[in-house]
């Protein structure tokens, strides 16, 4: 009795160590922590390892920025297209987009900058957490709860009711978005090197 009483201590110890080398790990997070963005031919797409070691809240953050810069893009890419040419709210004298900005009237950039501020007041107070009056800091940068993009803006009722239909809705507008901040960097450089509207610099001179 004396000797089993003595190894029986052991045993269990022997068979709890046995245990817990085999107990199941953590699944690794899904890409993005499941946000959109890997479904389309690059698939999971981050060559420099910028969402190495980042937090979920971290991961939204950039790409919260990454939306917010995107949909900004597409309006500026769709200007370089229409403006250049259509401008009835200013008396511009045509020319590349980059020399017409300094000759905008007065009353059109308080406008410019009464929309834009009242654009991003409403994008903070709907998904920016609050500061600590104590530290003037915030534990996080997104409100908890907050999904990136998700500001509740959609006048033309375009959202689907479907989740798949949603999803792929987001994919979409994922790839127009990083589309248009290559093209808006692209006419800014075009225009900044040549001195020329894009019509102009590919052949229509009417632009």
């Amino acid at each position: 009795m004396l000797a089993i009483s003595s190894i029986q201590p052991t045993a269990f110890a022997g068979a709890a160590f046995a245990a817990s080398k085999v107990a199941p790990q953590m699944a690794a997070p899904a890409f993005g922590y499941g946000l959109p963005g890997s479904s389309n031919i690059l698939g999971e797409f981050d060559p420099l390892n910028l969402m190495e070691g980042k937090d979920k809240l971290e991961v939204y953050r950039l790409r919260e920025a990454e939306l917010a810069h995107g949909r900004v893009a597409m309006l500026a890419s769709a200007g370089f297209l229409v403006q250049e040419k259509f401008h009835p709210l200013f008396s511009g004298d045509n020319g590349p987009a980059i020399d017409q900005i300094p000759q905008l009237p007065y009353w059109l950039w308080i406008v410019m900058t009464v929309g834009i501020g009242r654009a991003e007041l409403f994008r903070i107070q709907k998904g920016w957490a609050k500061v600590d009056p104590d530290t003037n800091k915030a534990a996080s940068a997104l409100r908890d709860g907050y999904y990136p993009g998700d500001l509740g803006f959609d006048p033309l009722n375009l959202k689907p009711e479907d989740p798949a239909e949603f999803r792929l809705m987001q994919e979409k507008e994922l790839s127009h978005c990083r589309l248009a901040m290559i093209a808006a960097a692209g006419f800014l450089a075009q225009e900044a090197v040549t001195g020329q509207t894009w019509g102009a610099y590919w052949g229509d001179a009417t632009f």
